[in-house]
């Protein structure tokens, strides 16, 4: 950003925000009037179905801008829970528009966040519905050390990851049982192992192959 955007967005802001672990951020049918960056922690996006069961959509990394949906639509499509403690950059629903009027470069980075978030949404529908487990792990596994790498959070080849294995299983359409032995297999095979909150690459050429993911690292994001 120029030195006038970066005033301009230090004017736009409202405040920080500290979060607990566990923290609904957003819920699914409610209307927010606030607006969120991810400074520090991570978190869920997720729908609940009539039965109780949840799909999650994605995983919430730091410089996630989250809240769009109730921004331009009212209200949100699903909801946002923080899995770590969270840090948050906050910003009034009600000042999204005069930022598009001010700021069209900025507004155009929203504009490039809401279409790499339909882009990868189009990846997870295509690895749940055309992917065995195996495949489907890998290709998940690979995509949370890539952003954890493009993010800095990387330790030599291992990234915290601080989710379940539910929510994995949740993310991908599996079982927790056959989530558990899918990750057994990547283990025995020494290609990942997630224990205690890390996950360790061991292979990640392999890991990619089997995933089918031909870019690791993601390309630079915006922030807002």
């Amino acid at each position: 950003m120029s030195a006038e955007e970066v005033d301009y967005m230090q004017e736009f802001r409202s405040g920080f925000l500290e979060v607990e672990r566990g923290t609904s951020l957003f819920e699914e049918g409610a209307s927010s009037h606030q607006l969120y960056t991810v400074i520090r922690g991570m978190g869920l996006r997720y729908k609940t179905l009539p039965d109780g069961s949840r799909q999650v959509l994605n995983f919430v990394f730091p410089g996630d801008f989250l809240g769009l949906q109730s921004g331009l639509m009212l209200e949100m499509g699903h909801s946002v829970e923080a899995t770590t403690q969270m840090s948050l950059c906050v910003f009034e629903r009600k000042a999204l528009w005069r930022l598009f009027r001010d700021q069209p470069s900025r507004a155009l980075d929203i504009t490039w966040l809401a279409a790499t978030s339909e882009h990868f949404l189009g990846d997870a529908l295509t690895a749940v519905g055309r992917k065995d487990a195996t495949q489907r792990v890998a290709w998940a596994l690979v995509r949370i050390w890539g952003r954890c790498e493009a993010l800095g959070l990387t330790q030599g080849m291992s990234c915290p990851m601080p989710f379940r294995q539910q929510d994995l299983a949740d993310a991908l359409g599996l079982s927790l049982v056959h989530t558990n032995k899918t990750l057994g297999r990547l283990r025995k095979r020494q290609l990942a192992d997630w224990t205690e909150g890390r996950l360790q690459i061991m292979d990640l050429d392999t890991l990619a192959e089997i995933g089918m993911v031909e870019e690791v690292v993601p390309a630079p994001r915006p922030l807002i």
